[in-house]
């Protein structure tokens, strides 16, 4: 005789069924663990470009980053801003113009590889593409050094031989460069009016104290004169806990005080020595550093012609001491 068992569409587990049952494990093996719906990670903002930027402006786009005084950071800033918009597919070529002290090949890690400067190009020693250095790791990067170390230039090297240069620069057979950047010597000599005379745009770098400022006031005023009239700023070593304790400027404050668009901020980071001293730009290491993705950024506003806005850091409450409830 046949019984009918009834099944219901959601039977209750039994132990024989579950995975914890002893007696389908052996002891050496653990059971697993049973199914808990756990919560969800938290999401954490992550910086990432869902676009590529557009080029605005006619190109090759001619940019002289300059500050007046020295050991602010210019080097730094072409090296890093340069590799940035190369990364984002853009082909550019960085011209160090500093004679006689070029660090820019230092810090791209490329001094072993500069075997002809423009001065041997303008001696007729060489071609123009033999002094190009192409990067290794991004091919559209190209460095191009005006003299060697502890040289001296020409008597007739002037303003006149770099817009020359530029001008060779965009008359290659291989197409003309997105960017050129001029990495400025320090100083508002003739090695500083040499550099600006080829650019249509600048990025003043400068930091928040009342030495470095001053210059910049004064190098924006020379570089109104020459008629560079789209000048952009970057603030470099920027404290957060110095401004809230008052002993630093903001970036409002320099802002106000300089009069001139903010192309970025890049924060004070130990990790800008460690990469100087390896040759590898900050924007390459990986987990990228808070100034590697500020000069990212600063990059990204380059390419679009863009500025940042300052906001206002809060000042510490001061500590009040114990006499302070009488006034002291």
């Amino acid at each position: 005789m046949l019984s009918l068992q009834l099944f219901s569409a959601n039977p209750k587990p039994t132990l024989l069924d579950s995975p914890l049952n002893p007696l389908l494990y052996p002891k050496c093996l653990k059971p697993p663990k049973p199914y808990s719906k756990s919560k969800p990670a938290p999401i954490s903002s992550v910086l990432q470009w869902n676009r590529k930027p557009e080029l605005a402006g006619e190109t090759p786009r001619v940019v002289v980053i300059t500050s007046g005084k020295g050991g602010v950071g210019k080097t730094t800033t072409t090296a890093n801003v340069g590799l940035s918009l190369a990364r984002l597919g853009f082909s550019v070529v960085a011209i160090d113009a500093d004679v006689g002290l070029r660090n820019l090949d230092l810090l791209l890690g490329l001094e072993n590889r500069v075997n002809y400067t423009v001065v041997e190009v303008l001696n007729g020693d060489c071609r123009l593409d033999q002094a190009l250095v192409r990067d290794k790791r991004w091919s559209n990067f190209e460095l191009l050094c005006i003299s060697k170390p502890r040289s001296k230039l020409p008597i007739g090297f002037g303003g006149k031989a770099l817009v020359w240069l530029v001008d060779a620069l965009k008359a290659r057979e291989e197409g003309s460069p997105d960017f050129i950047l001029i990495d400025c010597p320090a100083g508002i000599d003739a090695g500083f009016i040499t550099a600006i005379t080829p650019a249509n745009e600048a990025v003043l770098v400068t930091t928040p104290d009342v030495t470095s400022l001053r210059d910049a006031d004064r190098v924006t005023g020379l570089l109104e004169c020459d008629g560079i009239r789209d000048i952009k700023m970057i603030v470099n070593r920027v404290r957060t806990d110095m401004i809230k304790g008052e002993d630093m400027m903001s970036v409002l404050d320099v802002q106000e005080m300089l009069g001139l668009a903010l192309l970025g901020v890049i924060p004070e980071d130990s990790e800008v020595i460690r990469s100087t001293n390896r040759g590898y730009p900050l924007v390459l290491n990986k987990p990228p550093t808070l100034a590697g993705l500020a000069f990212e950024q600063a990059a990204w506003r380059l390419v679009e012609q863009d500025s940042m806005k300052a906001v206002m850091v809060e000042e510490e409450p001061k500590k009040r001491g114990f006499f302070s409830f009488f006034g002291g």
